[in-house]
């Protein structure tokens, strides 16, 4: 649905990436994978890129959606193919590169969910590095370097102490806060950075406290993600 509001159509996507398997990253994928099968006009591939694991996890979400394919093929007399998905499991370097586009990957540290990445993209000379979900690490560093921007997935500390469920405080042990954000921009020499993902989600109206505190690390530009931000690099 977010994508509708861009607005951009499941059709039109020719790859996703993945960074890594958490089901918070992955849950809308089998929406995709339907929408952009049900409303092309002619059989239309997808590569999804993703660390070692995204083949079973393609293949297990098609497994789950059989039903609804056999619903789909028994009633459309002009939809006579299936989802046809192709899966390219990454690790490091170069993945994709058209001439006009480059994206790089890099291992990063999200432990125990592992492995797991973040991707920079490439174009017209200007960078944008795609953290997910990690904790500093020397593969994001590399990741990072003097890119335009990082989109960093983030937690604040002090919220995310004050809730009285272990198993909730438990996802300071493989995320970033806000300080850490702000501490690998500063050593990547970032332009902005953009707090993304955050958790708990801000408050209307305290999304300069989160600025702040990577504030205290980072000189650059910092914004607070929010639905349909669009920002020119």
């Amino acid at each position: 649905m977010r994508a509708a509001a861009v607005p951009t159509s499941p059709a039109s996507l020719t790859a996703i990436f993945l960074t890594h398997l958490h089901s918070d990253h992955t849950t809308d994928f089998n929406d995709v994978v339907t929408m952009r099968w049900a409303i092309s006009p002619q059989p239309n591939p997808m590569t999804v890129f993703g660390p070692v694991g995204t083949k079973s996890f393609v293949d297990t979400t098609l497994k789950a959606l059989e039903t609804d394919i056999q619903y789909r093929l028994a009633h459309h007399d002009t939809l006579n193919w299936r989802p046809e998905i192709m899966v390219q499991e990454v690790a490091q370097g170069i993945v994709f590169d058209n001439g006009k586009v480059r994206i790089v990957a890099s291992p990063t540290d999200h432990r125990l969910v592992h492995p797991s990445l973040g991707f920079r993209v490439e174009a017209e000379g200007r960078s944008i590095v795609i953290a997910g979900d990690t904790v500093p690490c020397d593969g994001l560093d590399k990741l990072c370097e003097d890119a335009d921007m990082l989109v960093h997935s983030v937690v604040r500390k002090s919220l995310v102490e004050a809730v009285p469920a272990k198993r909730f405080r438990d996802i300071l042990d493989y995320h970033s806060n806000t300080e850490d954000a702000g501490r690998t921009a500063s050593r990547a020499r970032i332009g902005t950075l953009v707090l993304n993902h955050c958790v708990p989600a801000p408050r209307p109206g305290t999304e300069e406290e989160w600025i702040a505190e990577a504030a205290a690390h980072f000189s650059g530009e910092i914004l607070v993600a929010h639905d349909l931000l669009r920002i020119i690099v």
